[in-house]
């Protein structure tokens, strides 16, 4: 199995199976067969220690299992809503490519039972809130081993169950403690890492759809071509920058409503003094490419860390086959993790910003000087159109700026103080998943405003081929507005569209 987002993907939808491979499933064992010897009369952390703060307490031989157990059971204090399904498929997955590197001296026994209930979709009872992202996802993490343990709750075939009775029937016996199990599959960063793994999917959805927006906008207004024009973005020559311009020229192939600066300006001679078609659009459809270029690279670098996190093993201490050694430090800690969460999560206000300035555009008669009032299509003052909708756009788009402060910088010291600076990446990841659905909703707005904008001024023939599309898969959802109706299903469909299809 090789962890990275082309073979991850198929997997967390259950398109396909997860199996570890031979090299994998080997290191799993030869770092569980070392620990096992390693650890006879030695002190190792987390064997015959307590946890954290307690680690300076030595456990008896004769609770060794116990203790194990007891980590576990003591640590599943989660609270608040259970934890979306594919956020702790994610999760499972993530847990997995960490133990398959093979620094955890964990029995392969674990590594197959998760392989199994990611396989058979058998999704642990995770609450969301409870990690602190330092010992890695302790709490989130223990919920799911509690599970492995045969106790807890899952989710199976859209019914929650104990999972004694959903193991019995998928013929699985419950995970039994070897040696150091407890520790090795609750301490980590797979909780905030697999959530991000989602963020990333859906942020480098919502930048595509806000590509497709920025085009489709510029062709309602008859902008010049020439602001995504390969020589102008060349001359700054950001990699997000170049790829927006370049998939905005793409999009707009066929397109009859951009005409070209040089026809209308450089071979006409002009006496006007004013003249009626705007030179420069706005900045919130002009300067598209310099505004989603940065989102696209702050995405990139994100999946960047994201892939290597699960290619790492993130749990405490490290043990090292080749040298013959166990390591004792700090893997488990979410910085990386947190910071990129928010980056993204700013990332994705600054897009939701956009496509907010964009709506207001549309909406706006005295800007932009081609539409009526709120699209509005039926009779001025007796209908409006799309008035109330963009109040539900801008409220979202407020709530993202609040979203937006970082939560990377909120230590708070816990557990006795062992825990002096965490990262909170969980948390993180959390409130970049709110922006994101967030950003789905203004999204939403936007493109029946469009499809609506599209309508009033019956150009749907004079569109690219992709918008055309884009108008088309709008339309199957929702109606063009003339008399007044409630629009929150319109809404609600064309989301779940946005969410599950690609133009």
């Amino acid at each position: 199995m090789i962890f990275d987002f082309q073979h991850i993907t198929p997997v967390l939808t259950g398109d396909e199976q997860i199996r570890l491979d031979d090299e994998q499933r080997g290191r799993i064992t030869r770092s569980f067969d070392f620990l096992k010897i390693f650890a006879r009369n030695k002190v190792i952390y987390g064997i015959n220690t307590g946890f954290g703060p307690m680690a300076q307490w030595r456990i008896d031989d004769r609770y060794l299992h116990d203790l194990q157990y007891n980590i576990i059971r003591s640590h599943s204090t989660g609270a608040g809503r259970p934890l979306d399904r594919m956020y702790v498929r994610a999760s499972m997955i993530a847990r997995l490519g960490s133990i398959a590197c093979g620094y955890s001296g964990i029995d392969p026994k674990a590594a197959d039972l998760l392989q199994e209930f990611i396989n058979q979709d058998i999704t642990p009872f995770v609450p969301e809130h409870g990690s602190v992202g330092a010992s890695g996802d302790l709490v989130q993490l223990a919920h799911i081993a509690l599970c492995l343990i045969g106790e807890g709750e899952v989710l199976y075939k859209g019914e929650w169950r104990p999972t004694a009775q959903v193991l019995e029937e998928c013929g699985l016996q419950p995970l039994t403690i070897s040696l150091r199990e407890g520790l090795s599959l609750t301490n980590g960063t797979s909780v905030m890492t697999g959530i991000s793994f989602v963020n990333i999917l859906h942020a480098r959805n919502l930048l595509d759809l806000a590509i497709v927006a920025s085009v489709w906008i510029n062709e309602i207004s008859e902008s010049y071509d020439d602001m995504m024009s390969e020589t102008l973005n060349g001359a700054r020559p950001h990699p997000g920058q170049l790829y927006v311009a370049d998939r905005m020229r793409h999009l707009a192939r066929g397109s009859r409503r951009l005409p070209k600066r040089e026809h209308e300006f450089y071979e006409t001679t002009h006496t006007e003094l004013v003249f009626e078609h705007k030179v420069q659009p706005y900045y919130s459809l002009r300067c598209t490419p310099q505004i989603l270029g940065p989102i696209y690279d702050t995405i990139e670098y994100a999946a960047q860390v994201i892939e290597c996190e699960f290619n790492s093993a993130s749990d405490n201490p490290i043990v090292d086959v080749q040298t013959a050694n166990v390591y004792h430090g700090g893997n488990f800690h979410g910085d990386y993790i947190s910071l990129e969460a928010d980056k993204i999560k700013i990332a994705m206000t600054r897009l939701v910003m956009t496509a907010e300035r964009q709506l207001n555009y549309l909406m706006h008669d005295r800007i932009n000087g081609i539409l009526p009032p709120f699209l509005n299509m039926g009779k001025l003052g007796l209908n409006y159109g799309m008035q109330a909708c963009q109040f539900t756009a801008t409220s979202t788009t407020a709530e993202c700026q609040t979203l937006s402060m970082p939560n990377y910088v909120h230590s708070i010291p816990n557990n006795n103080d062992n825990q002096d600076i965490v990262s909170m990446g969980t948390n993180s990841a959390l409130l970049c998943a709110r922006v994101i659905d967030n950003a789905y909703q203004v999204m939403a707005i936007l493109y029946m405003a469009l499809a609506q904008a599209t309508d009033c001024l019956n150009i749907l023939d004079l569109l690219s081929p992709v918008t055309q599309e884009a108008y088309g898969s709008v339309r199957v959802l929702a109606d063009p507005i003339v008399a007044d109706r409630a629009h929150y299903r319109d809404i609600e469909c064309v989301i779940e569209w946005m969410k599950n299809n690609k133009l």
